[in-house]
């Protein structure tokens, strides 16, 4: 092949991936969240180069924690995400450039063996977030020649850019959502989420009669609390109980941070004496499960005021008959509250 002959080869090559990429961009440009984002992008570069696998490793620990917090949890990506140290990752991209190599001998103990199971070449391409090295694409390819470190890396440096621009605006627009909804101290959801559950709720009442009760909930003595140990423990006390509450709950069950100390639980389909059952074993629960604070075992205790939805109160009177009564039970410690 004559040297012009090398050069057309060699530009129709290039205009090929160009395409490709540009095919690749214009899809994940679309994309709602990170999740849809890395899903797509993992599975439209696999299929349009061709590549025996396709994996995303992730820096452990992450230097971005919103990336990884609830978001990258589902079962694909517990399948094609791997964890690597930042030191790893660092040796990898030390020049922040992609890297390509067929002789895999020298990955060993940087990436796990089962990723290169087959493989003859790999390239690894960096992922970067506000200056942050976070993670590497890993491409495989059962032929040795696919990948070596005399290939050019122009076209994977311009893929990196455009998945790290397109997962960061993507990235920011979850975390502005993220923030409108739920309360960052306790990863509860907070009034706004609460104020949409319960209108879904009422509309539900009112169309199918289908029930729902409401918990109140506060943590008792949290004012002493803070005075003995410091609002240090106090937030800690916050973040224990909400994640407590919301493991405790049915799956159809929603729990809210209301305000300071105070959280709501809205029971789907459960009528009053169900509610109030459920109020007990919450209860019941925190007085026999203290919480681990330095080197002590901290008693945490909370009071519970159960209300039912006739289908006619507004939310804030539903709210209100549930305040009052946890204060009636407050006071009276009928069970529904344990004091510490």
């Amino acid at each position: 092949m004559s040297h012009i002959q090398q050069l057309i080869e060699n530009s129709k090559a290039n205009e090929d991936i160009a395409r490709k990429l540009f095919e690749i961009e214009t899809e994940i440009l679309a994309c709602q969240s990170s999740e849809e984002l890395l899903q797509r992008l993992l599975d439209l570069i696999q299929v349009k180069f061709q590549l025996s696998s396709i994996s995303l490793l992730l820096a452990e620990p992450t230097p971005l924690s919103y990336l990884i917090n609830g978001n990258l949890q589902s079962h694909w990506h517990k399948k094609y995400t791997k964890q690597i140290s930042v030191e790893k990752l660092t040796l990898l991209h030390s020049n922040k450039k992609p890297f390509l190599s067929n002789q895999l001998k020298q990955l060993d103990n940087i990436i796990p063996a089962a990723l290169l199971a087959d493989a003859k070449s790999v390239a690894l391409t960096p992922l970067s977030l506000e200056g942050k090295l976070f993670g590497s694409l890993l491409f495989t390819d059962k032929a040795s020649a696919r990948f070596h470190h005399k290939l050019g890396t122009f076209h994977l440096e311009q893929l990196a850019v455009k998945v790290s621009l397109c997962l960061s605006n993507v990235l920011i627009r979850e975390q502005l959502q993220y923030m409108a909804h739920y309360d960052r101290l306790t990863g509860a959801a907070n009034r706004r989420l609460m104020e949409v559950c319960l209108g879904e709720e009422l509309i539900r009442q009112r169309r199918y009669g289908v029930p729902f009760s409401v918990l109140f909930i506060d943590c008792n003595k949290f004012k002493a609390i803070n005075d003995t140990y410091g609002h240090g423990c106090g937030d800690k006390v916050l973040t224990y109980v909400a994640s407590q509450l919301q493991e405790l709950v049915r799956e159809n069950d929603k729990c809210f941070r209301y305000a300071g100390d105070e959280f709501v639980v809205v029971l789907a389909s459960q009528t009053l004496p169900e509610a109030e059952q459920a109020g007990e074993r919450l209860c019941q629960f925190f007085n026999s499960n203290p919480m681990r604070y330095q080197d002590i075992r901290l008693p945490i205790s909370i009071s519970c005021g159960a209300a039912e939805s006739d289908g006619k109160q507004t939310m804030d009177e539903l709210l209100r008959a549930a305040d009052k009564r946890l204060y009636a039970n407050k006071k009276a410690s009928n069970g529904m509250v344990f004091k510490l």
